[in-house]
């Protein structure tokens, strides 16, 4: 073959691989899934991420069958829910149905809504009582078994409260304790144990810089279970040297801080400005806003009202801990569901308090829209924000479709933070 012959006889052969290998990287792109929601927080300056309460008691446990009988789940009481006064709107009735949280196909649903509509993360309040864990079904049969959970991330608020038994509660006796929140140290560190090893090494495990994000519900009970300040910082110190141990770059460790309390056994920290350093937490955040504000009137509170005030306290908020602070956008409230429906609704303490009116989808927006424009402004080196809640449809909190709003409050996450 002559040597001009052989050259182009190359050539073509080498024109062949390079569109053979272009032809398989489109392949393979088009085989890409829908988009992720980042394992990183974003980092640009109009970069947002949209973090979700999730609370998981929609679903059969056997916890719960022995409490309150076969099949239970806190739907029940949804559906027994009553006007409590004029123009209350109960019961809530879900778009969706009374779904079963732990079917994968369920879950799914509520991860392609949440990923089509601006939300990037799902905070599952996750439970250990009894040093095992309770209510996670939802979480381990559901979310880690669903076929799209690539498209959102997920982490956990230990909701290490007591919990108390407002199944209904009873102005008789009003919240009796079921499982006590404390733990000793053996139980912590079976906690932490299960965490690392079951959730932070799944791919749709929510990072912080490379680090997971943790969220811990009740600082002063943490503190009493395991004994002091100084045991409680051993604690957690431990719990960041494992998850370094177990490959992370390191913990991202979050507190939740309180002002007003609801729950039983619940209490504002003494001195959490300095105890949140002092223990090596790495941010700070709310679960929802009546932990900081009041409900002045009842039976309604207006909710531009607690929005007010709320932001207020962020103010306070960024200032005071030397932490990153990451703000709270509440939904609603109205935690009547929770209540006996027979007995007379007086404003005795939670879950007898007052509800939260006039939070339209419009007003929903609004509060999101300034929450993005005060992020813009914040010193904070990531605009993270949590949303209660997804489903907290007993206290009247949810982003999940109804049969009165439908898809509207989504629709105002979308409109305010949708990414294209």
């Amino acid at each position: 073959m002559a040597k001009r012959e052989l050259l182009q006889s190359i050539g073509t052969v080498l024109t062949a691989i390079v569109i053979s290998s272009g032809f398989a990287m489109a392949q393979e792109l088009i085989k890409q899934p829908k988009r992720q929601a980042a394992a990183e927080s974003p980092t640009g300056r109009n970069s947002y991420t949209v973090a979700c309460y999730y609370f998981p008691n929609y679903h059969v446990d056997p916890h719960n069958e022995e409490l309150h009988g076969p099949d239970w789940t806190e739907w029940e009481l949804l559906k027994n829910a009553r006007p409590r006064f004029e123009g209350h709107n109960q019961p809530k009735v879900p778009l969706w149905g009374y779904t079963d949280e732990s079917d994968p196909t369920a879950m799914a649903k509520k991860i392609d809504a949440a990923a089509d509509n601006g939300i990037d993360v799902f905070i599952f309040d996750w439970y250990w009582y009894n040093n095992a864990p309770f209510l996670e079904g939802g979480l381990e049969k559901g979310f880690l078994k669903a076929p799209n959970n690539n498209r959102l991330k997920f982490c956990l608020m230990w909701a290490n409260h007591d919990y108390p038994d407002v199944f209904p509660s009873r102005l008789s006796n009003r919240m009796p304790t079921i499982y006590p929140g404390d733990v000793t140290r053996k139980m912590f560190d079976d906690a932490i144990d299960y965490t690392i090893s079951k959730y932070f090494k799944h791919p749709s495990y929510w990072l912080i810089d490379g680090c997971p994000y943790f969220s811990i519900y009740d600082l002063t009970t943490l503190m009493k279970g395991l004994g002091s300040k100084e045991a409680t910082k051993e604690a957690l110190a431990s719990f960041r040297a494992k998850t370094k141990n177990a490959g992370f770059k390191d913990l991202h460790l979050n507190v939740v801080v309180h002002g007003q309390t609801t729950l039983p056994g619940e209490a504002a920290t003494p001195d959490v400005n300095e105890l949140v350093t002092y223990l090596g937490f790495d941010s700070v955040t709310s679960y929802v806003w009546i932990h900081h504000v009041k409900l002045k009137d009842f039976p309604e509170t207006d909710y531009n009202y607690v929005r007010d005030r709320y932001f207020k306290y962020w103010d306070k908020a960024q200032n005071e801990f030397g932490l990153p602070y990451f703000p709270n956008v509440s939904m609603g409230w109205d935690s009547t569901p929770r209540t006996l429906q027979s007995d007379k609704y007086i404003n005795a303490g939670y879950p007898f308090i007052a509800t939260i009116s006039n939070n339209t989808p419009k007003r929903f927006r609004e509060a999101l829209a300034i929450t993005k424009k005060r992020l813009d402004k914040s010193a904070n080196s990531h605009k993270i924000l949590n949303i209660n809640a997804w489903n907290e449809w007993t206290e009247g909190s949810y982003l999940e479709p109804d049969t009165v709003n439908g898809m509207a409050y989504l629709e105002a996450v979308k409109e305010v933070f949708g990414k294209e």
